[in-house]
């Protein structure tokens, strides 16, 4: 009888994580332009959404030595939220499309940013 009622809890969990992972990505929320990044005093500004199931766009260029702040508009859900550039070791929950995660890249080259489970991804080149 326990096994079956830590089963059937397993799977309740996994159907309400999968919701929250996947019930807005039908949504097409674009605030960026095609380089990604938009600069406001001196800071790039990038809002992400979610489009096919990733972040978009997924290619965002930037300027090294200047700050960034990237921040994740309400399409972007579950998972999603919880952002990663692990080569810069940036880890961060965005819970709300307020919540920014912002850093100055030093160092020129690409880098791969992800949600914490790696389920989106996509590259920040800095140039």
């Amino acid at each position: 009888m326990k096994n079956s009622t830590i089963i059937i809890g397993t799977i309740i969990l996994l159907v309400i994580g999968g919701y929250f992972v996947f019930a807005n990505t039908g949504k097409e929320n674009i605030n960026v332009d095609k380089s990604g990044a938009s600069e406001l005093q001196g800071v790039q500004k990038v809002v992400l959404s979610i489009k096919n199931l990733n972040y978009y766009p997924n290619e965002i260029r930037v300027k090294a030595n200047q700050p960034v702040s990237i921040s994740l508009d309400k399409s972007v859900t579950g998972c999603f939220r919880s952002f990663t550039i692990r080569d810069l070791g940036i880890y961060k929950s965005l819970p709300t499309p307020s919540d920014t995660v912002d850093f100055t890249p030093t160092k020129a080259g690409t880098y791969t940013f992800a949600c914490s489970m790696g389920m989106g991804y996509g590259k920040l080149i800095v140039e």
